[in-house]
């Protein structure tokens, strides 16, 4: 004898889930989802330390330049040659110290003052009023004589700082930033 069994249908909810139960057993696209979240803190952090570490090296490039034709003054070869070098030439003698990515057309200062004593020496201000760079000072000798004290300013307008993306690095009224190179030193005893 067979037996026939008749199962009862099953409810419709039951044969076909749901939107909201098949969305979330799926699996599917919880790593795209998750790269989402993490890459935008990722990529600005990592955009971060790349413009921050620009900026250092831009400096650090300035600063070498200041340093290395600075050295025409300490030792008296600027005040010494015939004619003695002017204020403009040694802006020359920095910029091509300087590596050529620093654009010297316009967007560097340099000022050469003598002091009395260390303890006198103040920096000018490299900005006007407007955040804009200060005109260079009249084209004048190199000034040092033997055993003075002599401060080299250089201030420079790095226009990319107002470019790099999540970063406000520049202060200036365009959005580029200030960088300043400077150097005190008590000249060689050179007559």
């Amino acid at each position: 004898m067979s037996e026939l069994i008749v199962s009862s249908p099953a409810p419709a909810h039951a044969a076909r889930p749901g939107l909201l139960a098949r969305l979330r057993r799926d699996e599917n696209g919880f790593t795209a989802v998750e790269f989402a979240l993490v890459a935008t803190p990722f990529l600005a952090l990592l955009f971060g330390i790349i413009a921050v570490g620009l900026y250092f090296f831009v400096q650090f490039s300035l600063e070498n330049a200041v340093e290395q034709a600075s050295r025409m003054i300490r030792t008296g070869q600027a005040q010494t040659r015939e004619p003695p070098m002017t204020t403009a030439q040694f802006k020359t003698e920095i910029c091509n110290r300087a590596p050529s990515f620093i654009d010297c057309g316009g967007k560097v200062r340099v000022n050469v003052q003598v002091f009395n004593s260390f303890a006198t020496v103040t920096a000018p201000s490299c900005t006007d009023a407007g955040g804009n760079l200060v005109p260079d000072p009249p084209a004048a000798n190199v000034p040092g004589q033997s055993g003075e004290i002599v401060f080299v300013n250089v201030c420079y307008e790095w226009e990319l700082a107002g470019k790099i993306p999540f970063l406000k690095l520049g202060k200036l009224g365009n959005g580029a930033a200030l960088i300043q190179a400077a150097t005190t030193f008590r000249t060689e005893p050179y007559n």
